[in-house]
């Protein structure tokens, strides 16, 4: 039986964003278990190593990617080999020096334990829009610009 750890967890969750911001789409993959799930900004569902490194060689070969900028806000333990991280994140576009609020997203990583090796089960990046409430766009932009260094 695996015991969970909190620092291990939220270690995962930061080497895929540092992997992102690298543009470094197999050191994403890598971060995956074999069957692992991916769900992009824009609805993509990916679904294995190597789908999800296909995909993200050809978005870094083609697009100019902003990084991210993120906060972990919880994790939390389900059993003592699985575990879900939430996490805002928000992305600074490429010249820029600033958040752009119409990116920011909700992101949530299930984690498990295979063999005392934590990795993404599934990762999931929604747009955080908050439809009718341009409140919270900015709460989440300005929690998050608090970060930018």
């Amino acid at each position: 039986m695996n015991i969970f750890k909190v620092d291990e967890v939220t270690s995962l969750y930061r080497r895929l964003i540092e992997a992102w911001n690298k543009r470094d789409a197999k050191g994403m993959a890598e971060l995956f278990t074999g069957s692992g799930i991916q769900i992009g900004f824009d609805g993509s569902k990916l679904i294995g190593r190597e789908e999800i490194l296909s995909h993200l060689a050809s978005i870094f070969e083609n697009h100019p990617t902003a990084p991210f900028v993120t906060k972990v806000q919880d994790v939390r333990a389900i059993g003592t080999d699985t575990a879900i991280v939430q996490a805002i994140a928000g992305m600074i576009p490429p010249g820029k020096t600033d958040i752009e609020p119409t990116l920011n997203a909700q992101q949530i990583l299930v984690a498990v334990n295979k063999d005392g090796n934590w990795l993404i089960e599934l990762f999931q990046n929604t747009p955080a829009q908050f439809h009718g409430r341009p409140e919270l766009v900015e709460q989440m932009t300005d929690e998050l610009r608090q970060l930018i260094k």
